[in-house]
């Protein structure tokens, strides 16, 4: 008898617990999606400037010095800010004793300009000496308003996804209340740059012209999930 009144107390006690747990609030799920395309504005270029024989048959150089120069030069003519141009490396100096050891050792130097504008960075290349740069490449890009925008589209978001539980709602005679989940989904998008041209044939042309760089636009794309709670 004591058994059967505590099993009953038992059975009683997770019967009132369960009840408790229960949502039984009725509830729809939406998601709202906001997207933008944005033209990088911010982009960091890798340059390697390296020191070259004047012709086949002489020892005489073009040292790296003089090339420096030219790319200080370059930088202020084409209305880059000084501080946006930093050394990476020099990979010559690395080799003293090499330097040493073989006269003709070739020094070479890797920088890196931030710039703003892709037309500054293709006015840069023309200015410099084709046949003292090594490579050039892309190495980080970003766009400058990139945080108040992901604020602007992830509200956006939320507002379309209770537009929409609005008129699903509606068409049911009932009415949308508190949002009871939200949930953030975050489909951002930074695509690698694309060269218009080739880059040996750059590194060994004799022309001034310097490659095209076309960017494909960053894409932001932010879904809300939001639970709604529907009442009459």
């Amino acid at each position: 008898m004591k058994k059967f009144i505590l099993l009953a107390l038992i059975s009683i006690f997770a019967s009132s617990v369960f009840s408790q747990t229960v949502d039984t609030r009725r509830k729809i799920e939406v998601n709202g999606t906001s997207e933008m395309e944005v033209t990088p504005d911010i982009i960091r270029i890798a340059i390697s400037l390296k020191e070259y024989l004047k012709d086949n048959n002489s020892k005489k150089k073009v040292e790296i010095n003089d090339l420096e120069t030219k790319l200080y030069n370059a930088v202020q003519a084409a209305g880059i800010p000084k501080e946006n141009l930093t050394i990476n490396n020099i990979s010559g100096y690395n080799n003293t004793w090499e330097k040493k050891k073989n006269p003709d050792f070739l020094v070479a130097k890797q920088y890196s300009i931030k710039v703003t504008d892709l037309n500054k960075y293709n006015q840069l290349m023309e200015a410099l000496d084709p046949k003292s740069i090594q490579y050039t490449n892309i190495e980080s890009y970003d766009y400058s308003g990139i945080e108040a925008l992901k604020k602007e589209l992830k509200v956006k978001a939320l507002k379309l996804a209770k537009e929409k539980a609005s008129y699903l709602a509606e068409a049911l005679n009932n009415k949308v209340g508190e949002p009871l989940e939200i949930q953030e989904i975050n489909n951002e998008s930074y695509p690698q740059p694309m060269y218009r041209t080739n880059m040996m044939e750059f590194k060994t042309a004799d022309s001034s012209s310097s490659p095209e760089i076309d960017f494909k636009k960053i894409k932001l794309n932010y879904q809300m999930r939001v639970v709604f709670e529907i009442i009459k």
